[in-house]
């Protein structure tokens, strides 16, 4: 099985920026003005899953909670640490998460659209 997570977005340009250059991934295609819709496949190409993002005319309406998060697990201490010196370089803060757990066992920021992002030490994985 393959998992696409996909998300409308009014920001694809600072989106596909921050999932890129501040979380390690790459860009695996795009498409331009489908259906009114341009977007972009971000992921690695190892792995069974990408995130896509959209944007059109029509504004994207987040609404979640403090608990809806995307966690993810670099593979190595390094990964790890290198993803966190880039949050902090680039002035995204550290935000504390409602669930205890993820304060003990990772970091959480938001990415530009104001979803919350986990990265955890792959050692935390359970």
């Amino acid at each position: 099985m393959i998992l696409r997570v996909a998300r409308h977005t009014n920001n694809l340009q600072i989106i596909e920026n921050f999932y890129i250059n501040i979380l390690g991934f790459e860009r695996l295609g795009g498409f331009q003005n489908h259906n009114n819709y341009d977007g972009v496949f971000i992921g690695k190409p190892e792995l069974d899953w990408h995130f896509e993002f959209t944007q059109s005319l029509k504004k994207a309406n987040h609404v979640f909670d403090e608990d809806d998060i995307i966690v993810l697990y670099p593979k190595t201490i390094l990964e790890y640490d290198s993803i966190i010196k880039k949050v902090k370089d680039n002035n995204i803060a550290i935000i504390p998460a409602i669930n205890p757990y993820w304060d003990e066992n990772g970091q959480m920021f938001q990415d530009p659209d104001g979803y919350r992002i986990v990265i955890s030490p792959l050692k935390a994985q359970n």
